[in-house]
Formats: structure tokens, C-alpha cells, sequence
């Protein structure tokens, strides 16, 4: 592709040589001279004057460079769009294989494509152009949008919702036993009927071996657009808003409730019964048992303001030096009430 035409398809001012020949996109320190790459993050800006790169995604106002530069308003997202030109996935024709077992009573709309050793059981529904890799699980009842993309060995409970447009990565569960035990007399453990499906909203992704669990009794709801991480655990009867991230490990207990917009990022923890505002951030490794308003950000375990966090961790550092300036300092003052007390004497 020329890189005129990879402007045109983006939507970028090109600044350079409308002709020269592009065949893929890397990283800023790997693109070679027939590559593109982007700069979004300003950490990265002086690697754009050293790069090997044909061209640049740049925000319109980035300075001057050697190298062509595509300028365009959301670097990030404009190159994961050229990724989107230059890689393509494999394709999945409409068809059914002769190893899926199908109930009946199941419908599944046209254009689908349903691979091998698929289950999908009584009373399913599932709208137009879904595509359904081996050994993917669909239990009884189950409800599923349009576009559903479901990768190998990923498995949606019995009677979950899914809007349209959802995926699930390999191994993602959907609708699987809250953990809900109660004690009986003899103080045995006796498992508590999980009865409540989960719901997703379109537009969501659940990405390889993460866990939704249903919900006691009620719902565990996931907004639209939200997306969900590798090995992430949403726990029963919780509510995640709209495009809300839940990154790697993070896991919430059950019953909490995380708002719109809201970043967890990687290995956080919200403790059951915990609200999370809207817009929340909470940093890496990050865990909350506590109600967090709206906008804030939040760092360390357990978690408190951001800013605070910082000054804290700085301090932290610090503290061998400040041990051992207290020794001296204790040792000159015990020195000197020693001095006193001789003098006196």
C-alpha cells in the first residue's frame, strides 16, 4: 500500500512522500523503512528523530521530523486501524460442522459459522453472523446478540444474556457458580444455589481464562463496551458500568459495583460490597475495601489518594537514611545528658 492511500484510509494530513511503498506496522524502535509506527505517548517523542520508520502517526501539532508523519487527532487508534489493513485474521464462511451437536430446539440465525465439537444446548438463541470456534460451550436458555465471536474452549452458562457484537477470548467463562457457601449445623460448608445469569451489554470483550460469575440471586451486569482482561474474576451480583476496563488479575469480590468510564488496572482488588465511582482509576496492585467517589485516583494497598500515595512511597525509600540519622541523633543527645549529669556530679 502507498502511503498516500494508507493517509486517505485513515483520514491523516501526510507530510512526505505520497508514493513510497508501506507493507506493515511495528513499534517505534522496530519499524523499518517500510514500516509505519506512531508516536502517543510524549516519553517517545525523541525516538521518532532516530527511527527507521517510512512514516510517523503523529498528533497534528508534533514538530517537524525527518521522517514522513501522518498527523491525525488519535495517533493510538489510528494505528490500530492501519494494523486492521495490514493484518488480516483468518476468515470463518457460514457452515456448521459435522461434529457440532446443535439441540433442536436451539436457534441460531444465518450467516454463522459453528466449528467443531461446538455444544449448544435447549432453548438457545443466537442472532445473525455469530461465528463459534471448536469446543466452544453454550448452555440451556442462553440469550446472544448478533456478531457474537467466540474463540475455542470459551463457555456461556445457562440462561446469560449477551447484547451484540460480544466477544469471548479462549477460556473465558460466562455464567459460571458464584462462591456462595453457607455453614449447616455440623459446620460443613453446603453450596448456595447460584440462580441469577450474568449480562452482557454489546460491545464487550472478555478476554482468555477470565471468570463472570452469575449471581445468587438477581444479575451480575457488565455495561456496554466494557472490556474485561486476561484472568480477571468478576464476582457474583457484581455491576460493572460502560466502557469501564478491567485489567489483567484484577478481581472483585462479590456484590461490588465499579461506574462508567472506570480503569482498573493490572492485579487491583475491590472488596465485596464496595462502590467505584465513575471514572475511577485504580493503579497496579491497588486494592479497595472502602466506597471510592467518583473522578479519583487511587494507588496502594489499602488504597488512598494517588498524590498521598506517591509523597508515602517517596518517604518509604527513605526510611534506612532516616533510621540512621535518628541513631545519631539519639546517640549525641544521650551523650550529651551523660556530659550533664558528670558535671553535676
Amino acid at each position: 500500500m502507498k502511503l498516500g492511500e494508507l493517509a486517505s484510509a485513515l483520514g491523516a494530513e501526510l507530510r512526505g512522500d505520497a508514493e513510497l511503498e508501506v507493507t506493515g506496522v511495528k513499534g517505534i524502535e522496530e519499524a523499518g523503512p517500510s514500516e509505519i509506527t506512531f508516536v502517543a505517548n510524549p516519553k517517545y517523542a525523541g525516538l521518532a528523530r532516530t527511527t527507521s520508520a517510512a512514516a510517523i502517526l503523529v498528533e497534528p501539532e508534533f514538530p517537524e521530523i525527518s521522517a514522513a508523519t501522518l498527523r491525525i487527532k488519535n495517533p493510538y487508534h489510528a494505528f490500530s486501524r492501519a494494523l486492521g489493513l495490514f493484518y488480516q485474521p483468518p476468515a470463518y464462511p457460514p457452515g456448521i460442522h459435522p461434529t457440532a451437536a446443535i439441540d433442536p430446539t436451539a436457534e441460531v440465525g444465518p450467516e454463522a459459522h459453528i466449528g467443531a465439537y461446538v455444544v449448544i444446548g435447549p432453548g438457545v438463541r443466537i442472532g445473525t453472523n455469530a461465528t463459534i470456534l471448536p469446543h466452544v460451550v453454550i448452555y440451556p436458555g442462553a440469550r446472544i446478540g448478533s456478531h457474537f465471536f467466540a474463540h475455542a474452549h470459551s463457555i456461556v452458562r445457562e440462561h446469560c444474556i449477551l447484547g451484540d457484537h460480544v466477544t469471548l477470548e479462549n477460556g473465558a467463562v460466562i455464567g459460571a457458580d458464584g462462591f456462595g457457601f453457607s455453614k449447616n449445623e455440623l459446620g460443613h460448608w453446603v453450596k448456595i444455589p447460584q440462580s441469577g445469569p450474568v449480562l452482557l451489554g454489546d460491545r464487550v470483550d472478555v478476554q482468555a481464562n477470565a471468570c463472570v460469575d452469575r449471581a445468587t440471586v438477581g444479575a451480575t451486569e457488565i455495561g456496554a463496551g466494557a472490556k474485561i482482561d486476561n484472568l480477571v474474576q468478576v464476582g457474583h451480583g457484581s455491576k460493572v458500568g460502560e466502557n469501564t476496563l478491567l485489567c489483567a488479575q484484577t478481581g472483585l469480590a462479590g456484590s461490588s459495583v465499579v461506574g462508567k468510564n472506570a480503569i482498573l488496572a493490572g492485579q487491583t482488588g475491590v472488596a465485596g460490597h464496595c462502590t467505584v465511582g465513575d471514572g475511577v482509576i485504580l493503579t497496579a496492585q491497588s486494592a479497595v475495601s472502602h466506597d471510592i467517589p467518583a473522578g479519583k485516583m487511587i494507588s496502594g494497598s489499602p488504597g488512598f489518594d494517588n498524590r498521598v500515595w506517591l509523597r508515602a512511597v517517596t518517604i518509604f525509600q527513605r526510611l534506612p537514611e532516616m533510621l540512621r540519622r535518628l541513631d545519631r541523633l539519639e546517640k549525641r543527645v544521650n551523650a550529651a545528658e551523660e556530659s550533664g549529669k558528670g558535671g553535676q556530679e
